[in-house]
Formats: C-alpha cells, structure tokens, sequence
C-alpha cells in the first residue's frame, strides 16, 4: 500500500494572507479597515518584513485590498456588479431616454459617464469582418471607441465597428449622434434591430486594456462580441465590449425553443 504524500508546507506570505483572507470573510476585518503595517504584521506573524509585503500583495491580486499612498492599505468596499443582458435593447429601455450603461448606473446610484477617444475609417479585424460581412483587407468599417465610467471609475471599452459606406457623412461619425444614439440613426438607414448574437468569452487583458479600466494584476476582462441584425437578419453593427469582471456580470433570460 503506498503512503499518502505529505502535504507540501504553504510559504509563509501565502499563510499570512490566507489568515487574513479569513478574517475579511468571517467579518473580523470590515470593509473600509486598514489593515495593520508590513512592520505589524511581521511581528504578529514572526516572520520577515518582505513576507508580510508578499501576503499583502497577494490579497490585492485577490481584490480584496487596496492601498491608498500615503494612508495605508485597506479592506476594499464589495462591488456591485453593472449586469447587462438581453433586454438592454429592448424598446421599454429605449424609451426611457437612457443608454444602457447609462440605466444601468443609474439604477445604482451612480453617474455615468462615456468618453468617445476615437472614431476612425480602418480596416476591419478578422472577426469582425466576418460577422459584418465587409472586406478584411479594406478600410471597409468606422471604428467607433468607447470608454465608461461609473462615478469616475472605468468600468468597461466597447468598440464599435459600421460599415463606412453607411456611416460616412452622417451623425454616426461624431461623438454625440442625437436621440436614441447609434441605434436611432442605424434605424433611419433601415436597419431596425429584430435579433442580435453576443459570444461570451473570459481572457486576460491586454496591457492597454488593464491600463484604461485600472485593472489590479491578475483580474480577468469579460469580452462580449456583440452582432445586431436587421428585420431581414442582415448584420449591421458589431460591438466588442470588454467589462472588468470584478464588477460586471452578464444576465440572460431567453426562451426556450421547442
């Protein structure tokens, strides 16, 4: 009979952060407490200065602290999560006046705010031309980027591609396109949304990524390509929407068909 191996022993930092890991879960330490100095902590725990810097560390790639200069380090607020999902298009939302990022933040307390950085004639990426059926190798789309803030914290990039032989020359090229945005001047170009396709997937961010939504090492980015097709299942607008996903969840509710 072989004998069970014995358990390879934690690193101290990973027992020091586990231990206070435990603390913030069972309420010992509240959100909003500032958790005890490196030098604190090292003594507690007899261990040295740079581990208690590591356990530290590690509690922050978890999101569950975060330093403030010069103040200290801190047990972060639980965060709210923005869900979106399939009735953010539908016409009782629209009537509203609100964008749905826009309802969804108010519905929460915050405010919104969208910063339009870029809008570009380009060549498409392979998966986008794909679904909007216009040349790769063309500078077939206009790019539209997005940035959203809640309260002044990004929270979600969304870039929007249109095919440019619809586009050009109209209020789709500038930042503010008027009432119901995007959507209200596609419908005036006959493309009345009736379906739409979203592929979910979860991936790391690219390093302009984490730098624009303020990611903390080690948080993954939710990526939503979003296709919308017309009354006669014609795709006219493809969107790729990549949330942080320490704050933002994706809620559906669909039919099932029989």
């Amino acid at each position: 009979m072989t004998s069970a191996r014995p358990a390879t022993p934690q690193p101290p930092s990973r027992r020091i952060a586990e231990e206070l890991r435990r603390q913030i879960e069972v309420g010992e330490l509240h959100p909003g407490d500032k958790l005890p100095s490196e030098r604190a902590l090292a003594e507690t725990y007899g261990a040295a200065r740079n581990t208690a810097r590591e356990a530290i560390r590690i509690l922050a790639e978890q999101g569950l602290v975060t330093a403030k200069h010069g103040s200290g380090v801190f047990v972060r607020e639980p965060q709210r999560l923005y869900r979106f999902g399939s009735d953010r298009y539908s016409l009782k939302n629209r009537e509203t006046g609100l964008t749905p990022f826009r309802l969804e933040a108010k519905r929460q307390g915050k405010t919104a705010r969208i910063e339009v950085p870029s809008i570009t004639r380009e060549r498409p990426p392979v998966d986008v031309a794909e679904r909007l059926k216009v040349p790769v190798g063309e500078e077939s789309v206009v790019h539209r980027e997005n940035h959203y803030f809640a309260d002044d914290e990004p929270v979600q990039i969304v870039s929007t591609y249109i095919r440019w032989d619809e586009a050009q020359g109209t209020l789709l090229m500038q930042p503010k396109t008027g009432k119901d945005g995007i959507y209200g001047r596609l419908e005036e170009l006959g493309h009345v949304m009736t379906r739409v396709r979203d592929e979910i997937s979860a991936r790391m961010p690219t390093p302009e990524e984490a730098a624009i939504l303020e990611l903390l090492p080690g948080v993954p980015v939710l990526e939503v390509l979003h296709t919308s097709l017309d009354q006669d299942g014609v795709p006219f607008e493809v969107s790729r929407y990549v949330h942080r996903a320490d704050q933002t969840g994706l809620l559906y509710e669909l039919p099932v068909e029989r």
